[in-house]
């Protein structure tokens, strides 16, 4: 299960733009719909109603459901998104938990983005959280010690973690001062976070290549601002100075910083499909 829920920080619209992405572009279909009456205030996140000149022709309300989409190469998943609940959040991680244990769901992964002082001229780090040690160690370049607010999908990973689910977040650690802006960047950040978790396949071309048209305007705009241009260089700098004390190890060497030979890879390659082949038919 992939999970993108919108409502509290959503740094970049990193899962907004996951939601919207992932159901524009991959096949699938509702299979659940949580009740807004029980989960939603109104007044805080007003519906919208569509006024036709003298009367109302029209009244959407804010969704959130559990959808079954297909990745790109036509293998299944489950997809929770829409907003975050206000309500009854125990309620909630109970029936997401419910979800995982009767439908054997055998990995959920979640993400979220918010600001960090980072460059744009730097890859987009991740903070990872759950039960996936190998993840956190080969990818989380942030491991602070920190109480922060919680959202629902934080609960609903300590839920699922305590009952010994797989489970796994994903925070996309966006540059502060594109925070409120639609950051492509964010999106493809948080679903090759999901790929490396799950293993699924997405469409992706279209945001790498809107990606870099953003970084190309920001770009433009750096060089025409002198005072955002020194904000960049303070700021690359003190990323170089922290990734140099935090290298993370690559995944394609060994404990001793040995690459593996051609064979080793082919037979880890062959091991993993087998794999994925394995879960697949256990979750059908």
């Amino acid at each position: 299960m992939v999970a993108a829920l919108t409502g509290f920080v959503d740094s970049g619209n990193a899962a907004s733009q996951v939601s919207d992405y992932l159901k524009d572009t991959l096949d699938g279909e509702l299979v659940v719909e949580f009740d807004i009456d029980e989960l939603l205030d109104y007044r805080a996140r007003r519906p919208t109603i569509y006024f036709d000149q003298d009367h109302i022709a029209g009244y959407q309300p804010p969704r959130l459901g559990i959808y079954l989409l297909k990745d790109d190469v036509g293998r299944p998943f489950y997809f929770l998104t829409g907003f975050e609940p206000d309500f009854k959040w125990e309620a909630f991680a109970e029936a997401v938990e419910w979800f995982v244990e009767e439908y054997d769901v055998l990995c959920v992964a979640w993400v979220h983005a918010i600001p960090m002082p980072a460059p744009h001229t730097r890859p987009v780090g991740v903070t990872v959280s759950g039960s996936r040690r190998d993840l956190v160690e080969a990818m989380s370049v942030w491991r602070p010690n920190t109480q922060a607010p919680a959202n629902a999908m934080h609960l609903v990973e300590y839920t699922l973690q305590r009952a010994g689910h797989e489970v796994v977040g994903f925070v996309v650690l966006v540059p502060h001062y594109l925070a409120d802006s639609e950051y492509p960047t964010a999106a493809l950040v948080s679903l090759q976070s999901v790929t490396q978790a799950t293993g699924l396949i997405f469409p992706t071309d279209r945001l790498r290549d809107e990606g870099r048209a953003f970084d190309k305007k920001i770009d433009e705009q750096v060089a025409e601002n002198n005072e955002l241009a020194t904000l960049v260089t303070r700021l690359e700098a003190t990323y170089d100075e922290y990734m140099r004390e935090r290298q993370l190890p690559s995944p394609l060497t060994s404990e001793n910083g040995e690459v593996p030979s051609a064979d080793t890879l082919a037979a880890e390659l062959e091991e993993f499909l087998a794999s994925q082949r394995s879960r697949d038919e256990d979750a059908l």
